[in-house]
């Protein structure tokens, strides 16, 4: 027990500290040691993966980037950001995922200010779309722009209602999409390398662009209706072709017959001015002769017509009243002799 004396000079008892055993306060300094040891090790690696790059921090002031794999920093002075440069991110506008798998699943309630816009006719159409992106330099994306995804979103939505804003309804909603996804994305591009963000844009990609929800009913059976129409034209234009081109194929083929035709007959008349030359030319060596024998051509070629044939002689007489002339064939006749038709 130790006395003091007390601020009113009495004396004051203390009473005896326990004391430690002799070899304790070596062991606990171990333990300690060790323990520091192993924190100062543990402080000091650190793992980078493939897609990623660390920045290290020196007391809050930028000091260098590793690349993937294991790296050593100095234990409680250096600090590790580590920065997914290989990963393509995203931003989504008039949307949000809600659970991406296989069949992802959106949510879109309370977005509407993000899609809705006024396009250059007055009309207003609701545009969800989407960035992709790729950080390009980690110490700019860290350092540059104070929040490089709300930059992207502020300045994709401004350009977007930009490009919208230049063009009709229609061509909105069906004939200018990838027009306008690369003027927008050439617009942010531009915008964001004037801002050192370090970051390169991907993609810009319209998802669904359609009318707002109230007219999107209306919209749709207006639509119909012109669908049906076009198919309608369409419909009536081929028929009209149709009938137009078998109209066309039809003539063509009467005048080739007709073409034919005529050259047959050029062809006809000249082959039978040729032989009638031939057979005056043959006449006026030989009358008589050039006329037996075209007589008797000409009985050859009418005589095979003829059913019944009766040849007599030009000096019988009385020969009539003998004759059938009843057939019902009708095709009995008599002929004078040879001698009396090749002379007539």
């Amino acid at each position: 027990m130790k006395s003091a004396n007390g601020s009113d000079g009495k004396l004051v008892d203390f009473p005896d500290l326990p004391r430690l055993p002799k070899g304790s306060l070596g062991g606990a300094g171990l333990v300690i040691a060790l323990v520091f040891l192993a924190l100062v090790v543990l402080n000091s690696y650190y793992q980078i993966d493939s897609f990623e790059k660390g920045v290290v921090l020196r007391f809050g002031k930028y000091s260098g980037t590793t690349d993937p794999g294991p790296n050593f920093k100095i234990p409680f002075i250096d600090s590790v950001i580590k920065v997914p440069v290989e990963r393509q991110l995203k931003e989504e506008f008039g949307f949000r995922t809600d659970k991406a798998a296989q069949r992802s699943t959106y949510k879109k309630e309370g977005f509407e200010n993000e899609s809705l816009m006024l396009t250059g006719d007055l009309n207003i159409a609701d545009v969800e779309w989407v960035v992709q992106y790729r950080i390009e330099d980690a110490y700019k994306y860290l350092f540059a722009v104070r929040d490089v995804g709300e930059t992207i979103r502020s300045v994709a939505e401004a350009e977007m209602r930009g490009v919208v804003g230049d063009l009709g309804f229609n061509e909105v909603i069906k004939t200018r999409r990838h027009d306008i996804e690369e003027q927008v994305g050439e617009r942010l591009q531009l915008i964001l390398n004037s801002y050192d963000a370090g970051v390169d844009i991907k993609l810009v990609q319209l998802q669904d662009v359609h009318p707002p929800n109230p007219v999107k009913d209306s919209f749709e059976e207006v639509n119909r209706a012109l669908q049906e129409m076009e198919q309608a034209i369409n419909e009536a234009l081929q028929e009209r072709n149709r009938i137009i081109f078998k109209a066309e194929g039809q003539a063509k083929e009467r005048i080739a017959q007709a073409e034919g035709f005529k050259v047959e007959r050029i062809n006809r008349a000249l082959g039978d001015t040729e032989r009638f030359q031939l057979l005056l030319s043959e006449y006026r060596k030989a009358p008589q002769v050039t006329r037996q024998r075209l007589y008797l051509e000409a009985m050859q070629e009418v005589m095979p017509r003829i059913g019944s044939k009766l040849v007599v002689d030009d000096s019988v007489e009385g020969l009539t009243p003998l004759l059938d002339f009843g057939d019902s064939s009708g095709s009995k006749a008599m002929i004078g002799a040879a001698a009396q038709g090749g002379g007539q």
